[in-house]
């Protein structure tokens, strides 16, 4: 049986980097007014980035069939 952190890898990565670059884009970019939903707060961005990054990697992952 596999690890979760190996089977699950690009998953994770996805979430790191989306994590990364959805608080990046609120640093950089973000929203000055304040009236925007998800740029408004770096969590809110940051957590719409992780499970962005998240279904994003996901779609690359193979899935494995068990010969039984």
């Amino acid at each position: 049986m596999k690890k979760f952190a190996g089977k699950h890898l690009l998953t994770l990565i996805g979430i790191a980097l989306g994590a990364a670059a959805g608080y990046f884009y609120w640093s950089y970019i973000g929203c000055n007014s304040g009236s925007c939903a998800i740029t408004s707060k770096p969590l809110n961005s940051t957590v719409y980035g992780a499970v962005m990054g998240g279904l994003l990697f996901t779609m690359f992952q193979r899935d494995q069939q068990e010969n039984t």
